[in-house]
């Protein structure tokens, strides 16, 4: 198979170039730019093209398919060149699809949680030495791409995101996949520059239940009244069933599950993650696995990257990163660090950096978020705002929209982090969330210079 990646640089798109490379196929891609990681990735195994920019020229009547990314634009000329040719254009969910249509697929969606339960049933088929196709948004340990296919596996675990596939396929990337089994976390309004009403964004989710593959199943979280509703009204063929919190106890900072006469310690804490554990448990047992090797591979799960990820610690303090920052995953992420580390002050920090989160609009959606936090810091660019052709906003309106007494909120990165690195962390721990960067901070710099090695 020869297949031509149009935008072969973004996140999800490098990673299926290397799977489909792997797996035997004749590769090639084009961009205009493409960043690191993926450009070492893409250079390590010979897919980095040689020249930037977009060569019509490329795309001949030799290639099988064209998979088309999200970073393309409509008038794109390697795309336009394969519209006149008739060449089969796929989105990367289509193709995933294409490539897993006689397997047995799984697909986690919601707006939070879908990248740490999708995570933490692939570490359990893992360690259970089961095969498996995969694709997750985020990196973990023990896989060296967040995608990966092959001939031989008869399972395709799939993260289903929400968001469009493509420039010319403005359909939901999760309605692509067609699950024989599939998950909801939660509905929480996101992505408001496409679905501009919460009814709207809904309705992604019905119609996601609507593709689950005859004599399916879901699973979903009982918490939810709007996933309550649409399993009220789910096809007979299909078997739904509800999931709460995994019962657990927390003893000196650790969080373990109770089951029976057992405890199983947990490197991962919060009452997200014990939902998350309670939903990949109910997939796990449908694919054939105990509940024994479950709780078994579960006790050396970690997380993923930038779930609650440690960047320093010492006994007195610890510094977590995680990549929330929509509304309920703030709440979610914040109220667990709290919970988990009662004895410690928390001090919260987060960017406001994508669409939804910088439209005025969607501004009061973050109402009483970052409550359980002892302090918290909000920061955003303007120039981000200007580049995405946003109205601006005031700090004055982020702090009444967030309405969290003594909220700090800041146009200048540099200054928050200095009165951050100026504070005294003794018995604090720092939560730092975003899907951005700060404008270009180094994270692990700062957490290393605000969570110091204590010397004996």
């Amino acid at each position: 198979m020869r297949i031509h990646f149009i935008a072969i640089g973004g996140s999800a798109m490098h990673n299926l170039a290397i799977a489909l490379h792997k797996k035997g196929f004749q590769v090639s891609g084009s961009d205009d730019e493409v960043f690191e990681p993926s450009k070492g990735r893409l250079l390590q195994h010979g897919l980095l093209p040689d020249d930037f920019g977009w060569h019509p020229e490329k795309i001949t009547d030799e290639l099988d398919a064209i998979i088309l990314g999200m970073h393309a634009r409509p008038d794109n000329p390697e795309l336009l060149r394969a519209q006149e040719m008739g060449l089969k254009i796929y989105s990367y969910p289509e193709y995933l699809y294409e490539q897993t249509k006689d397997k047995t697929r799984v697909v986690i969606g919601g707006s939070h949680g879908k990248t740490s339960i999708t995570s933490m049933i692939m570490h359990v088929l893992k360690t259970n030495r089961i095969d498996f196709d995969y694709m997750v948004g985020a990196k973990l340990e023990g896989f060296d791409t967040m995608v990966s296919l092959s001939h031989e596996s008869e399972i395709a675990v799939f993260e289903g995101d929400e968001y469009l596939s493509s420039p010319i396929d403005r359909r939901p990337k999760f309605h692509l996949y067609h699950p024989n089994i599939a998950l909801l976390s939660g509905i929480a309004w996101d992505h408001i520059n496409v679905f501009p009403t919460f009814d709207n964004y809904v309705d992604q989710f019905r119609i996601f239940v609507d593709q689950i593959e005859e004599d399916g199943s879901l699973f979903y979280y009982e918490g939810d009244t709007n996933l309550q509703e649409i399993a009220t009204r789910i096809r007979t063929d299909v078997t739904a069933q509800e999931y709460r919190e995994h019962p657990s106890v927390v003893e000196n900072g650790v969080t373990y599950l109770t089951s029976a006469d057992h405890k199983i310690r947990l490197q991962v804490f919060g009452d997200h993650n014990l939902q998350n554990i309670a939903g990949a448990k109910l997939v796990c047992n449908k694919l054939g696995i105990s509940d024994e090797k479950f709780y078994l591979a579960m006790s050396s799960f970690k997380g993923a990257a930038r779930r609650l990820e440690i960047l320093a610690e010492n006994p007195n303090c610890t510094v977590f990163y995680d990549f929330a920052h929509s509304p309920s995953k703030l709440k979610a992420t914040t109220e667990a660090v709290k919970k988990q580390f009662t004895d410690r002050q928390l001090v919260a920090v987060m960017e406001l950096h994508t669409f939804s989160s910088l439209k005025k609009e969607f501004l009061p959606q973050y109402e009483g978020c970052m409550a359980a936090a002892d302090e918290a810091f909000v920061y955003f660019n303007p120039e981000t705002i200007e580049h995405k052709r946003l109205e601006p906003i005031t700090k004055e309106q982020v702090a009444e929209a967030f309405d969290s007494e003594g909220l700090q909120v800041f146009t200048d990165s540099d200054e928050l982090f200095e009165i951050l690195q100026s504070k005294n962390w003794e018995n604090k721990n720092l939560l730092i969330m975003t899907s951005g960067n700060f404008s270009g901070k180094d994270m692990k710099e700062i957490a290393s210079s605000v969570c110091k090695p204590v010397t004996i």
